[in-house]
Protein backbone atom coordinates (compact mmCIF):
# COMPACT_ATOMS: atom_id res chain seq x y z
CA UNK A 1 0.00 0.00 0.00
CA UNK A 2 1.33 3.77 -1.17
CA UNK A 3 1.59 5.99 1.19
CA UNK A 4 -0.82 8.39 -0.62
CA UNK A 5 -3.30 5.18 0.55
CA UNK A 6 -2.32 4.75 3.99
CA UNK A 7 -3.34 8.21 4.36
CA UNK A 8 -6.90 7.44 3.24
CA UNK A 9 -8.28 6.09 6.68
CA UNK A 10 -8.87 7.31 10.03
CA UNK A 11 -10.33 6.23 13.38
CA UNK A 12 -13.61 8.53 11.95
CA UNK A 13 -14.32 9.52 8.60
CA UNK A 14 -17.13 12.23 8.09
CA UNK A 15 -18.78 12.93 4.68
CA UNK A 16 -19.88 16.75 5.07
CA UNK A 17 -17.61 19.31 5.65
CA UNK A 18 -20.53 21.84 7.30
CA UNK A 19 -21.08 23.02 10.89
CA UNK A 20 -22.63 19.67 11.64
CA UNK A 21 -19.34 17.58 10.36
CA UNK A 22 -16.85 20.74 11.34
CA UNK A 23 -18.34 20.83 15.16
CA UNK A 24 -17.88 16.88 15.28
CA UNK A 25 -14.82 16.74 14.48
CA UNK A 26 -13.56 19.24 16.86
CA UNK A 27 -14.98 17.45 19.42
CA UNK A 28 -13.54 14.30 18.43
CA UNK A 29 -10.38 15.15 17.92
CA UNK A 30 -9.94 16.86 21.13
CA UNK A 31 -10.95 13.31 22.59
CA UNK A 32 -7.86 11.98 20.52
CA UNK A 33 -9.32 10.40 17.74
CA UNK A 34 -7.80 11.11 13.76
CA UNK A 35 -10.62 12.51 11.68
CA UNK A 36 -10.11 12.11 7.98
CA UNK A 37 -13.47 14.39 6.27
CA UNK A 38 -14.81 14.41 3.08
CA UNK A 39 -16.44 17.20 0.95
CA UNK A 40 -18.10 17.21 -1.94
CA UNK A 41 -17.28 20.86 -2.82
CA UNK A 42 -14.49 23.05 -2.50
CA UNK A 43 -13.02 25.49 0.03
CA UNK A 44 -14.55 28.88 -0.60
CA UNK A 45 -12.75 32.17 0.00
CA UNK A 46 -14.66 35.09 1.82
CA UNK A 47 -13.37 37.63 -0.04
CA UNK A 48 -14.11 36.00 -3.26
CA UNK A 49 -17.79 35.78 -2.00
CA UNK A 50 -18.11 38.93 -0.96
CA UNK A 51 -16.73 40.46 -4.57
CA UNK A 52 -19.27 38.27 -5.93
CA UNK A 53 -22.00 39.60 -4.11
CA UNK A 54 -21.17 42.79 -5.08
CA UNK A 55 -20.57 42.66 -8.65
CA UNK A 56 -23.76 39.75 -8.86
CA UNK A 57 -26.67 40.74 -10.72
CA UNK A 58 -28.97 38.97 -9.06
CA UNK A 59 -29.10 40.10 -5.37
CA UNK A 60 -31.90 38.47 -4.52
CA UNK A 61 -30.57 35.28 -5.14
CA UNK A 62 -28.41 33.85 -2.01
CA UNK A 63 -26.77 31.08 -4.07
CA UNK A 64 -25.32 33.74 -6.58
CA UNK A 65 -21.99 34.54 -4.75
CA UNK A 66 -21.36 30.89 -4.08
CA UNK A 67 -19.30 28.78 -7.68
CA UNK A 68 -20.92 25.77 -8.60
CA UNK A 69 -18.58 22.82 -9.67
CA UNK A 70 -19.49 20.23 -12.76
CA UNK A 71 -18.60 17.10 -10.07
CA UNK A 72 -20.55 19.31 -6.64
CA UNK A 73 -23.73 20.79 -8.74
CA UNK A 74 -26.46 22.33 -6.60
CA UNK A 75 -30.40 23.52 -6.73
CA UNK A 76 -30.75 26.49 -7.88
CA UNK A 77 -34.12 28.67 -9.15
CA UNK A 78 -33.18 32.25 -10.30
CA UNK A 79 -33.16 32.90 -12.77
CA UNK A 80 -34.30 29.70 -13.50
CA UNK A 81 -34.77 25.68 -12.13
CA UNK A 82 -31.65 24.46 -13.14
CA UNK A 83 -32.53 20.95 -12.49
CA UNK A 84 -31.24 19.02 -9.94
CA UNK A 85 -34.22 18.60 -8.21
CA UNK A 86 -36.43 16.35 -10.04
CA UNK A 87 -40.14 17.27 -8.64
CA UNK A 88 -42.68 14.86 -8.65
CA UNK A 89 -44.83 15.84 -5.80
CA UNK A 90 -48.10 18.23 -5.84
CA UNK A 91 -46.28 20.56 -4.28
CA UNK A 92 -42.23 21.74 -5.49
CA UNK A 93 -39.51 21.56 -2.64
CA UNK A 94 -37.43 24.60 -3.81
CA UNK A 95 -34.34 23.64 -1.28
CA UNK A 96 -31.10 25.72 -2.14
CA UNK A 97 -27.79 24.56 -0.48
CA UNK A 98 -24.07 25.22 -0.67
CA UNK A 99 -21.67 22.28 -1.48
CA UNK A 100 -18.64 23.68 -0.25
CA UNK A 101 -16.24 23.77 2.71
CA UNK A 102 -18.49 24.99 5.58
CA UNK A 103 -21.93 24.13 3.61
CA UNK A 104 -24.97 26.14 3.47
CA UNK A 105 -24.43 28.14 6.85
CA UNK A 106 -22.14 30.79 4.62
CA UNK A 107 -25.60 32.11 3.51
CA UNK A 108 -27.92 31.42 6.66
CA UNK A 109 -29.98 34.61 8.99
CA UNK A 110 -28.21 33.20 11.54
CA UNK A 111 -31.11 32.37 13.81
CA UNK A 112 -30.02 29.88 16.55
CA UNK A 113 -33.15 28.75 17.92
CA UNK A 114 -33.61 25.62 20.24
CA UNK A 115 -36.82 23.23 20.52
CA UNK A 116 -39.12 23.36 23.11
CA UNK A 117 -39.42 20.53 25.58
CA UNK A 118 -43.10 20.14 24.10
CA UNK A 119 -41.98 20.21 20.57
CA UNK A 120 -40.15 16.90 21.73
CA UNK A 121 -43.72 14.83 22.31
CA UNK A 122 -46.35 15.63 19.58
CA UNK A 123 -47.71 12.15 20.15
CA UNK A 124 -48.01 12.35 23.87
CA UNK A 125 -49.24 15.79 24.48
CA UNK A 126 -51.17 16.38 21.01
CA UNK A 127 -51.87 12.77 19.73
CA UNK A 128 -50.08 13.55 16.36
CA UNK A 129 -46.38 12.73 15.12
CA UNK A 130 -44.26 10.96 17.33
CA UNK A 131 -42.30 11.80 20.19
CA UNK A 132 -38.94 11.97 20.36
CA UNK A 133 -37.02 8.87 21.78
CA UNK A 134 -34.54 11.37 23.82
CA UNK A 135 -35.87 14.14 25.81
CA UNK A 136 -35.31 17.62 26.14
CA UNK A 137 -32.98 17.04 28.92
CA UNK A 138 -30.61 14.77 27.40
CA UNK A 139 -30.06 16.80 24.73
CA UNK A 140 -29.70 19.93 26.31
CA UNK A 141 -25.74 19.39 26.92
CA UNK A 142 -25.57 19.30 23.33
CA UNK A 143 -27.53 22.51 22.73
CA UNK A 144 -25.13 23.96 25.40
CA UNK A 145 -21.52 22.54 23.68
CA UNK A 146 -23.24 23.68 19.54
CA UNK A 147 -23.90 27.05 21.45
CA UNK A 148 -20.19 27.74 22.80
CA UNK A 149 -19.02 26.14 19.29
CA UNK A 150 -21.25 28.72 16.89
CA UNK A 151 -21.18 31.50 19.20
CA UNK A 152 -24.25 32.65 19.77
CA UNK A 153 -25.57 35.54 21.57
CA UNK A 154 -29.68 35.33 22.82
CA UNK A 155 -31.21 35.57 25.76
CA UNK A 156 -32.22 38.88 27.96
CA UNK A 157 -35.53 39.73 29.81
CA UNK A 158 -37.28 40.50 26.38
CA UNK A 159 -37.27 36.98 26.06
CA UNK A 160 -37.74 35.82 29.56
CA UNK A 161 -34.50 34.68 29.42
CA UNK A 162 -34.30 31.41 27.29
CA UNK A 163 -37.50 31.95 24.96
CA UNK A 164 -39.39 28.56 26.70
CA UNK A 165 -36.28 26.31 25.79
CA UNK A 166 -35.12 25.45 29.81
CA UNK A 167 -30.73 26.49 29.77
CA UNK A 168 -28.36 25.16 32.55
CA UNK A 169 -25.94 27.84 31.73
CA UNK A 170 -25.85 31.39 30.21
CA UNK A 171 -25.76 32.17 26.61
CA UNK A 172 -21.69 32.53 25.22
CA UNK A 173 -22.85 36.74 24.41
CA UNK A 174 -25.75 38.64 25.45
CA UNK A 175 -28.51 39.15 23.04
CA UNK A 176 -28.35 41.78 19.93
CA UNK A 177 -30.67 44.73 20.94
CA UNK A 178 -33.14 45.57 18.68
CA UNK A 179 -33.23 48.24 16.53
CA UNK A 180 -35.56 51.44 16.88
CA UNK A 181 -38.02 50.19 14.39
CA UNK A 182 -37.94 46.79 16.27
CA UNK A 183 -39.19 48.32 19.30
CA UNK A 184 -41.95 50.44 17.32
CA UNK A 185 -43.09 47.14 16.08
CA UNK A 186 -42.58 45.53 19.20
CA UNK A 187 -44.75 48.01 21.79
CA UNK A 188 -47.73 48.37 18.82
CA UNK A 189 -48.14 44.55 18.36
CA UNK A 190 -48.00 44.07 21.83
CA UNK A 191 -51.46 45.41 22.44
CA UNK A 192 -52.63 41.86 20.14
CA UNK A 193 -50.46 39.88 22.43
CA UNK A 194 -47.82 39.39 20.10
CA UNK A 195 -45.27 39.22 21.49
CA UNK A 196 -42.00 39.99 19.34
CA UNK A 197 -38.30 39.34 20.80
CA UNK A 198 -35.04 39.88 20.03
CA UNK A 199 -34.11 36.24 19.16
CA UNK A 200 -30.75 33.78 19.61
CA UNK A 201 -28.48 34.36 16.41
CA UNK A 202 -24.81 32.72 15.82
CA UNK A 203 -23.97 35.93 15.33
CA UNK A 204 -21.21 38.24 17.83
CA UNK A 205 -22.58 41.03 20.10
CA UNK A 206 -18.94 41.55 21.43
CA UNK A 207 -15.77 40.29 20.08
CA UNK A 208 -15.85 35.91 20.69
CA UNK A 209 -13.58 33.52 18.77
CA UNK A 210 -11.56 36.45 17.14
CA UNK A 211 -14.22 37.08 15.66
CA UNK A 212 -15.78 41.07 15.60
CA UNK A 213 -19.32 41.85 16.82
CA UNK A 214 -21.97 42.59 14.09
CA UNK A 215 -21.76 45.87 12.47
CA UNK A 216 -24.93 45.76 10.81
CA UNK A 217 -23.99 45.37 6.95
CA UNK A 218 -27.12 43.76 6.32
CA UNK A 219 -26.45 41.04 3.91
CA UNK A 220 -26.49 38.25 6.14
CA UNK A 221 -27.92 36.30 3.45
CA UNK A 222 -25.80 35.93 0.74
CA UNK A 223 -22.67 36.66 2.72
CA UNK A 224 -21.48 38.12 5.99
CA UNK A 225 -18.60 40.63 4.94
CA UNK A 226 -16.59 40.79 8.09
CA UNK A 227 -17.17 37.19 9.84
CA UNK A 228 -19.23 38.56 12.59
CA UNK A 229 -21.74 35.91 11.48
CA UNK A 230 -20.59 32.10 12.47
CA UNK A 231 -20.23 29.65 9.02
CA UNK A 232 -18.84 25.99 9.38
CA UNK A 233 -15.93 26.84 7.75
CA UNK A 234 -14.68 28.50 11.25
CA UNK A 235 -15.41 24.46 13.10
CA UNK A 236 -13.58 23.20 9.91
CA UNK A 237 -10.71 25.55 10.63
CA UNK A 238 -10.53 24.54 13.82
CA UNK A 239 -10.45 21.32 13.59
CA UNK A 240 -7.58 21.55 10.82
CA UNK A 241 -5.55 23.10 13.72
CA UNK A 242 -6.35 19.99 16.02
CA UNK A 243 -4.94 17.50 13.07
CA UNK A 244 -8.15 17.26 10.58
CA UNK A 245 -7.60 15.88 7.39
CA UNK A 246 -9.43 17.53 4.83
CA UNK A 247 -10.02 16.30 1.70
CA UNK A 248 -12.11 18.61 -0.43
CA UNK A 249 -13.55 18.13 -4.13
CA UNK A 250 -14.67 14.36 -2.90
CA UNK A 251 -17.87 13.12 -3.99
CA UNK A 252 -18.21 10.48 -2.32
CA UNK A 253 -20.86 8.06 -4.34
CA UNK A 254 -20.51 4.53 -2.51
CA UNK A 255 -20.65 3.09 1.43
CA UNK A 256 -18.76 -0.17 1.40
CA UNK A 257 -20.08 -2.94 3.86
CA UNK A 258 -18.28 -6.10 4.80
CA UNK A 259 -19.67 -9.69 5.54
CA UNK A 260 -20.35 -8.77 9.37
CA UNK A 261 -22.55 -6.12 7.88
CA UNK A 262 -20.38 -3.16 9.23
CA UNK A 263 -19.25 -0.35 7.09
CA UNK A 264 -15.47 -0.59 6.08
CA UNK A 265 -15.21 2.26 3.47
CA UNK A 266 -16.33 4.56 1.75
CA UNK A 267 -15.55 5.37 -2.04
CA UNK A 268 -15.65 9.28 -3.52
CA UNK A 269 -14.57 10.42 -7.28
CA UNK A 270 -12.80 13.59 -7.44
CA UNK A 271 -12.45 16.75 -9.74
CA UNK A 272 -10.63 14.64 -12.39
CA UNK A 273 -12.79 11.41 -12.21
CA UNK A 274 -10.40 9.52 -10.37
CA UNK A 275 -11.86 7.31 -7.88
CA UNK A 276 -10.57 7.07 -3.72
CA UNK A 277 -11.61 4.00 -1.23
CA UNK A 278 -11.16 5.92 2.30
CA UNK A 279 -10.78 3.28 5.27
CA UNK A 280 -12.15 3.81 8.89
CA UNK A 281 -13.46 2.44 12.06
CA UNK A 282 -16.41 4.38 12.71
CA UNK A 283 -18.01 6.59 10.00
CA UNK A 284 -20.23 9.82 10.32
CA UNK A 285 -22.45 11.01 7.74
CA UNK A 286 -22.99 15.12 8.05
CA UNK A 287 -23.74 16.04 4.75
CA UNK A 288 -27.20 17.60 4.11
CA UNK A 289 -29.97 15.40 4.65
CA UNK A 290 -30.52 15.63 1.00
CA UNK A 291 -27.08 14.12 -0.05
CA UNK A 292 -26.96 12.04 2.84
CA UNK A 293 -30.10 10.33 1.44
CA UNK A 294 -28.67 10.26 -1.57
CA UNK A 295 -25.64 8.79 -0.81
CA UNK A 296 -27.06 6.04 1.20
CA UNK A 297 -29.34 4.86 -1.42
CA UNK A 298 -26.66 4.65 -3.77
CA UNK A 299 -25.01 2.16 -2.05
CA UNK A 300 -26.80 -0.79 -2.54
CA UNK A 301 -25.19 -4.26 -2.30
CA UNK A 302 -26.29 -7.85 -1.65
CA UNK A 303 -26.80 -7.69 2.47
CA UNK A 304 -28.12 -4.00 2.03
CA UNK A 305 -30.72 -4.21 -1.75
CA UNK A 306 -31.96 -1.09 -0.87
CA UNK A 307 -29.37 1.09 -0.13
CA UNK A 308 -27.29 1.06 3.35
CA UNK A 309 -29.24 2.14 6.86
CA UNK A 310 -32.69 0.95 4.48
CA UNK A 311 -33.58 -2.21 5.17
CA UNK A 312 -36.92 -1.12 6.35
CA UNK A 313 -37.39 1.43 2.88
CA UNK A 314 -36.98 4.48 5.45
CA UNK A 315 -33.88 6.20 4.19
CA UNK A 316 -35.67 9.64 2.65
CA UNK A 317 -38.81 9.31 3.71
CA UNK A 318 -40.84 12.20 6.31
CA UNK A 319 -38.93 14.96 4.34
CA UNK A 320 -39.61 18.34 6.46
CA UNK A 321 -38.92 21.95 5.95
CA UNK A 322 -41.03 25.22 7.38
CA UNK A 323 -43.55 26.11 4.86
CA UNK A 324 -43.67 29.86 5.20
CA UNK A 325 -45.98 32.57 4.38
CA UNK A 326 -45.89 36.34 4.15
CA UNK A 327 -47.12 39.92 4.60
CA UNK A 328 -46.03 43.23 3.79
CA UNK A 329 -46.89 46.21 3.80
CA UNK A 330 -46.34 50.15 4.39
CA UNK A 331 -46.85 51.15 8.38
CA UNK A 332 -48.23 54.75 9.16
CA UNK A 333 -44.53 56.01 11.16
CA UNK A 334 -40.88 55.67 9.70
CA UNK A 335 -39.51 52.84 11.34
CA UNK A 336 -36.32 52.93 9.32
CA UNK A 337 -35.68 48.90 8.98
CA UNK A 338 -32.99 47.68 6.99
CA UNK A 339 -29.63 47.73 9.05
CA UNK A 340 -28.19 45.06 11.15
CA UNK A 341 -28.92 41.71 11.16
CA UNK A 342 -31.87 40.60 8.30
CA UNK A 343 -33.98 38.42 10.91
CA UNK A 344 -33.33 39.90 14.81
CA UNK A 345 -36.61 39.07 16.12
CA UNK A 346 -39.50 37.10 16.04
CA UNK A 347 -42.94 36.61 17.44
CA UNK A 348 -42.33 33.61 19.78
CA UNK A 349 -45.62 33.59 21.57
CA UNK A 350 -47.59 30.98 18.91
CA UNK A 351 -45.75 28.35 18.78
CA UNK A 352 -47.02 26.00 21.61
CA UNK A 353 -50.63 25.11 22.54
CA UNK A 354 -53.05 22.46 22.05
CA UNK A 355 -53.70 23.52 19.16
CA UNK A 356 -51.30 22.11 17.64
CA UNK A 357 -53.66 18.87 17.70
CA UNK A 358 -55.61 20.32 15.12
CA UNK A 359 -53.32 22.55 13.09
CA UNK A 360 -50.02 23.86 12.71
CA UNK A 361 -47.90 25.66 15.17
CA UNK A 362 -46.58 29.47 14.14
CA UNK A 363 -43.59 31.42 14.86
CA UNK A 364 -43.73 34.83 12.77
CA UNK A 365 -40.07 36.47 12.06
CA UNK A 366 -40.38 40.37 11.81
CA UNK A 367 -37.85 41.00 8.66
CA UNK A 368 -35.19 43.55 8.62
CA UNK A 369 -33.99 43.22 4.68
CA UNK A 370 -33.33 46.64 3.44
CA UNK A 371 -36.47 47.03 0.97
CA UNK A 372 -35.01 49.64 -1.22
CA UNK A 373 -34.22 47.39 -4.32
CA UNK A 374 -37.62 45.65 -4.03
CA UNK A 375 -39.56 48.89 -3.71
CA UNK A 376 -37.61 50.40 -6.93
CA UNK A 377 -37.85 47.70 -9.19
CA UNK A 378 -41.65 47.17 -7.82
CA UNK A 379 -42.47 51.26 -8.68
CA UNK A 380 -40.32 51.10 -11.93
CA UNK A 381 -42.32 48.28 -12.98
CA UNK A 382 -45.69 50.25 -12.01
CA UNK A 383 -44.56 53.32 -14.37
CA UNK A 384 -43.42 55.52 -11.43
CA UNK A 385 -40.18 57.81 -12.62
CA UNK A 386 -38.56 60.94 -11.65
CA UNK A 387 -38.64 63.03 -8.48
CA UNK A 388 -42.30 61.27 -8.06
CA UNK A 389 -40.27 57.70 -7.69
CA UNK A 390 -37.73 58.82 -5.78
CA UNK A 391 -39.77 60.62 -3.36
CA UNK A 392 -42.23 57.12 -2.91
CA UNK A 393 -38.92 54.97 -2.46
CA UNK A 394 -37.87 57.21 0.27
CA UNK A 395 -41.72 57.40 2.06
CA UNK A 396 -42.14 53.93 1.51
CA UNK A 397 -38.95 52.13 2.18
CA UNK A 398 -38.65 54.11 5.81
CA UNK A 399 -42.03 52.49 6.67
CA UNK A 400 -41.64 48.95 5.35
CA UNK A 401 -42.92 45.83 7.14
CA UNK A 402 -42.34 42.37 6.35
CA UNK A 403 -43.46 39.74 8.11
CA UNK A 404 -43.02 35.69 7.42
CA UNK A 405 -44.54 32.71 9.49
CA UNK A 406 -43.10 29.66 9.56
CA UNK A 407 -45.40 26.61 9.80
CA UNK A 408 -44.62 23.03 11.71
CA UNK A 409 -44.72 20.49 9.21
CA UNK A 410 -45.39 16.68 10.14
CA UNK A 411 -43.82 13.92 9.27
CA UNK A 412 -45.37 11.96 6.55
CA UNK A 413 -43.52 8.90 4.92
CA UNK A 414 -44.89 10.05 1.85
CA UNK A 415 -43.27 13.02 1.38
CA UNK A 416 -39.42 11.78 0.88
CA UNK A 417 -36.37 11.60 -1.94
CA UNK A 418 -35.64 8.75 -4.18
CA UNK A 419 -33.11 8.21 -6.70
CA UNK A 420 -33.48 10.18 -10.26
CA UNK A 421 -32.99 8.14 -13.58
CA UNK A 422 -30.99 11.34 -14.63
CA UNK A 423 -27.64 11.87 -14.01
CA UNK A 424 -24.91 14.68 -13.50
CA UNK A 425 -22.02 15.46 -15.28
CA UNK A 426 -20.15 12.92 -13.07
CA UNK A 427 -22.42 10.32 -13.34
CA UNK A 428 -24.14 10.54 -10.18
CA UNK A 429 -28.11 10.42 -9.81
CA UNK A 430 -30.21 13.07 -9.23
CA UNK A 431 -33.27 13.17 -6.71
CA UNK A 432 -36.50 13.30 -7.26
CA UNK A 433 -38.94 15.07 -4.83
CA UNK A 434 -41.83 14.04 -3.68
CA UNK A 435 -43.88 16.72 -1.26
CA UNK A 436 -47.08 17.47 -0.52
CA UNK A 437 -48.32 19.66 1.73
CA UNK A 438 -51.74 18.89 4.76
CA UNK A 439 -54.26 20.12 5.50
CA UNK A 440 -53.11 20.35 9.22
CA UNK A 441 -50.53 23.33 7.41
CA UNK A 442 -53.03 25.09 5.75
CA UNK A 443 -54.97 25.31 8.97
CA UNK A 444 -52.23 26.89 10.54
CA UNK A 445 -52.22 29.55 7.46
CA UNK A 446 -56.03 30.72 8.43
CA UNK A 447 -54.86 31.44 11.79
CA UNK A 448 -51.99 33.47 10.62
CA UNK A 449 -53.55 35.64 8.27
CA UNK A 450 -55.70 36.64 10.77
CA UNK A 451 -53.07 37.78 12.64
CA UNK A 452 -51.33 39.16 9.82
CA UNK A 453 -54.43 41.22 9.13
CA UNK A 454 -54.61 42.85 12.97
CA UNK A 455 -50.53 43.41 12.77
CA UNK A 456 -51.96 45.04 10.00
CA UNK A 457 -54.65 47.53 11.50
CA UNK A 458 -52.42 47.78 14.68
CA UNK A 459 -49.91 50.01 12.92
CA UNK A 460 -51.80 51.58 10.67
CA UNK A 461 -50.57 49.67 7.53
CA UNK A 462 -51.33 50.13 3.52
CA UNK A 463 -50.63 48.83 0.40
CA UNK A 464 -51.14 45.30 2.49
CA UNK A 465 -50.03 42.07 0.49
CA UNK A 466 -50.53 38.79 1.56
CA UNK A 467 -49.40 35.31 0.34
CA UNK A 468 -52.12 33.12 -1.15
CA UNK A 469 -53.36 29.89 0.96
CA UNK A 470 -51.74 27.14 -0.33
CA UNK A 471 -48.68 28.96 -1.91
CA UNK A 472 -45.87 28.30 0.25
CA UNK A 473 -42.08 29.14 0.39
CA UNK A 474 -39.34 27.43 1.10
CA UNK A 475 -37.35 27.60 4.39
CA UNK A 476 -34.27 25.62 2.78
CA UNK A 477 -34.94 24.33 6.91
CA UNK A 478 -34.49 20.41 5.37
CA UNK A 479 -35.36 17.94 8.11
CA UNK A 480 -36.58 14.46 8.57
CA UNK A 481 -34.92 12.28 6.15
CA UNK A 482 -32.72 10.07 8.50
CA UNK A 483 -35.17 10.10 11.47
CA UNK A 484 -33.94 9.25 14.92
CA UNK A 485 -36.67 6.91 16.49
CA UNK A 486 -36.59 3.07 18.35
CA UNK A 487 -38.48 1.23 15.79
CA UNK A 488 -36.14 0.56 13.54
CA UNK A 489 -39.42 0.29 10.97
CA UNK A 490 -40.04 3.67 11.49
CA UNK A 491 -36.55 4.92 11.42
CA UNK A 492 -33.18 5.18 10.10
CA UNK A 493 -31.46 5.23 13.34
CA UNK A 494 -31.36 5.29 17.31
CA UNK A 495 -31.31 7.76 19.85
CA UNK A 496 -27.56 7.32 19.76
CA UNK A 497 -27.74 8.22 16.40
CA UNK A 498 -26.92 5.15 15.34
CA UNK A 499 -27.96 3.39 12.32
CA UNK A 500 -30.28 0.34 13.44
CA UNK A 501 -28.47 -1.44 10.58
CA UNK A 502 -24.90 -0.62 11.11
CA UNK A 503 -22.98 -0.38 14.55
CA UNK A 504 -20.47 1.87 13.21
CA UNK A 505 -22.54 4.24 11.05
CA UNK A 506 -23.60 7.25 12.56
CA UNK A 507 -25.62 10.68 11.43
CA UNK A 508 -25.67 14.66 12.44
CA UNK A 509 -27.52 17.02 11.12
CA UNK A 510 -31.05 17.81 10.85
CA UNK A 511 -32.01 15.00 9.02
CA UNK A 512 -31.85 13.23 12.83
CA UNK A 513 -35.01 14.87 13.67
CA UNK A 514 -37.99 13.38 13.96
CA UNK A 515 -39.98 16.50 14.05
CA UNK A 516 -39.52 19.86 12.80
CA UNK A 517 -40.98 22.19 15.20
CA UNK A 518 -41.41 26.16 14.09
CA UNK A 519 -37.98 27.15 14.55
CA UNK A 520 -34.50 27.18 12.19
CA UNK A 521 -33.16 23.65 12.44
CA UNK A 522 -29.38 24.51 11.92
CA UNK A 523 -28.72 24.49 15.90
CA UNK A 524 -30.70 21.42 16.42
CA UNK A 525 -28.84 19.46 13.86
CA UNK A 526 -25.65 20.38 15.43
CA UNK A 527 -26.65 19.19 18.25
CA UNK A 528 -27.55 15.71 17.55
CA UNK A 529 -24.44 15.88 15.52
CA UNK A 530 -22.36 16.49 18.80
CA UNK A 531 -24.67 13.62 20.17
CA UNK A 532 -23.10 11.59 17.61
CA UNK A 533 -20.01 12.63 18.50
CA UNK A 534 -20.15 11.55 22.15
CA UNK A 535 -21.89 8.27 21.07
CA UNK A 536 -18.57 7.84 18.63
CA UNK A 537 -16.15 8.29 21.98
CA UNK A 538 -17.87 6.28 23.61
CA UNK A 539 -18.19 3.24 21.57
CA UNK A 540 -14.38 4.05 21.11
CA UNK A 541 -13.33 4.03 24.59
Amino acid sequence: MSDASKSLSADVVIVGAGTAGGAAAVKLLAQGLSVLMLEAGGPLDQAELVSNYRAGAYKNNHMAPYPMQPWAPHPNFIPHDNGYLIQKGPAPYTAQYIRGVGGTTWHWAGQAWRLIPNDMRLQSLYGIATDWPISYEELEPFYLEAEREMGVSGGGPLAGGDYGSPRSAPYPMDVLPLSYGFERLRQRYDSLDLKVVPGPQARNSTVYDNRPACCGNNNCMPVCPIGAQYNGSMSVRRAQKLGLHLVPNAVVFKIETGADNQVQAVHFIDQHKQVHRVTGKHFLLTANAMETVKILLMSTDARNPNGVANATDQVGRNLMDHPASAAEYIADEPLYLGRGPMCPGSINNTRDGDFRGERSAIRIDVHNDNPTRYLTEKYVAQGYYGNELNDKIKHDAERFVLLKSMFEMLPDPENRIVLSGQKDAWGIPKMEVHYRFPEYVHKGYDVCRDLFEQAVRATGGTQAKYSDRGTYTNSQHITGTLRMGSDPNTSVCNKLAQAHDHKNLFFGGTGVMPTASTVNSTLTGVSLSLLAADSIIKAAA
